[in-house]
């Protein structure tokens, strides 16, 4: 087995090479996983909740070091990692603070003395786990799941191993048993054999379209429930009475987070031919006026992309699109400089045809679609395979709720403002974007065995 080594996306420079883990080792793992779940499960919920929030200070405590890793292994913003910090804290207090009350038994009114729902956990889940949002990605579903009595072992992605490091040690210093959750440093040809373990019970994934596909099969082979979060092209609608100000700061703020490597950013934006050039006027102000930079500098809005690959296949959709008869209004140049950086770039005359509205766009590029009506907005807007995230801007706030209700594709969908994701709320999406949900009540539920009861 080859070694990995991470890279630092601002320089090209490496940062630590790993040896990958053991077939003993991972064995180790997953035994270890499965022996913890049985007492795990046993344990109370106050007892899983303190631990969480134990979790949390850590979180918020470590969150300038923890910043830092996710500066320099995938190119994050510095300020954009504290927050995820943050964020992965939020989502372990609300875990803990509300998760016993999701899990409580249902009773049911039946001929039977008692009957009732009972949720149980399933035991050790399998993370395969991004880099983009390298501690979020797992603490959106993780923080729920060990409320809820499972087990986790964490596949982190090949360029985010040392975050996947932290998350363990994480863990580990806030007093979980060990055991609980647990990380091993695979590459991505060996993920098939983890979900094909025998007493990995259940698989979450966050990735492309493609990895999904390849780890649903997987498990459909061994018949093990999977959640996926895939892929997105987020359709933003601006209908003829938006404030077009708000919508492009809105539109643009959602586009370029996390240097606009996000499954659920604002991709295709979709304006009505009345207000389309006041609105593509608004939006490459707002794109020009963004910081590109060093990631650690606090004024930075935009570091590096990832990897060169995802910069090169970024550069090959806009240039593609061009030549199928987009027009770059602004960015579409590869710098020069060192690292991999892309300029913010907005496209205009974008149409279905073109990667860059048939395809997702994981960079800070804008794709602006111009819409007749109404109708063609929706119908635009719904004509792609995706399905995770829409918005829909206009001062008629009856209007925007009644077309994001009825008539989205879409998992989640914001009404004058633009989809995050929150530990209250189910998240996740539908067609190629995935299935399953995390976060909220529904999230928690759904590496649970719900069983039914009867006492007669």
């Amino acid at each position: 087995m080859q070694n990995i080594t991470t890279v630092n996306p601002a320089n090209g420079a490496p940062i630590h090479e790993y040896e990958q883990t053991s077939d003993g080792g991972i064995e180790a793992a997953i035994q270890n996983a499965n022996a913890a779940s049985s007492e795990w499960r046993s344990t109370d919920f106050p007892s899983r909740a303190a631990l969480l929030k134990r979790t949390a200070v850590l979180l918020k405590e470590k969150k300038k070091d923890l910043a830092a890793r996710m500066t320099e292994e995938m190119g994050k913003p510095f300020g954009q990692g504290m927050s995820e910090a943050e964020k992965c804290a939020w989502a372990c207090e609300y875990a803990a603070e509300h998760g016993a009350g999701f899990l409580q038994p249902e009773p049911v009114d039946t001929e039977f003395t008692r009957s009732y729902v009972s949720f149980q956990p399933l035991g050790a889940i399998l993370a395969i786990m991004p880099w983009n949002f390298p501690f979020w990605q797992l603490f959106r579903f993780g923080a729920s799941a060990l409320m809820a009595g499972n087990t986790i072992v964490l596949k982190h992605a090949p360029g985010t191993l040392g975050c996947g490091i932290d998350i363990e040690k994480l863990f580990k210093d806030a007093g979980f048993p060990a055991g609980v959750m647990q990380t091993v440093i695979v590459d991505n040809d060996r993920a098939p054999d983890l979900i094909r373990h025998p007493l990995i019970r259940a698989v979450t994934l966050t990735g492309s379209t493609g990895a999904g596909r390849a780890v649903a099969a997987a498990a459909g082979t061994e018949l093990k429930k999977c959640v996926l979060e895939l892929g997105g092209s987020d359709p933003y609608l601006i209908l003829d009475d938006a404030d077009i100000n708000h919508a492009a700061s809105a539109c643009v703020t959602s586009r370029l987070i996390n240097s606009g490597q996000s499954c659920i950013a604002a991709k295709r934006f979709i304006a009505m031919e009345s207000v389309h050039d006041d609105f593509v006027d608004a939006v490459i102000a707002e794109m020009e006026a963004r910081s590109v930079g060093d990631p650690l500098e606090e004024a930075t809005d935009i570091g590096p992309l990832a990897r060169e690959d995802l910069r090169d296949n970024l550069h090959r959709q806009v240039t593609e699109s061009i030549k199928d008869g987009a027009i770059c209004r602004t960015g579409g140049t590869l710098p020069k400089s060192p690292g991999f950086y892309y300029p913010p770039t907005v496209l205009t005359g974008v149409e279905p045809g073109m990667s860059a509205f048939d395809e997702e766009l994981f960079g800070p590029v804008a794709a602006v679609v111009r819409a007749r009506d109404e109708e063609h907005a929706i119908d635009l807007a719904n004509r792609t395979v995706y399905g995770l995230g829409a918005g829909v801007f206009t001062r008629d706030a009856a209007r925007g709720e009644a077309i994001a209700r009825d008539r989205l594709l879409a998992g989640s969908v914001a009404v004058n403002d633009f989809v995050k994701s929150d530990p209250r709320l189910p998240f996740g999406g539908i067609l190629d974007s995935g299935y399953g949900r995390e976060l909220g009540k529904q999230g928690i539920r759904e590496f649970i065995n719900v069983k039914t009861i009867v006492v007669k």
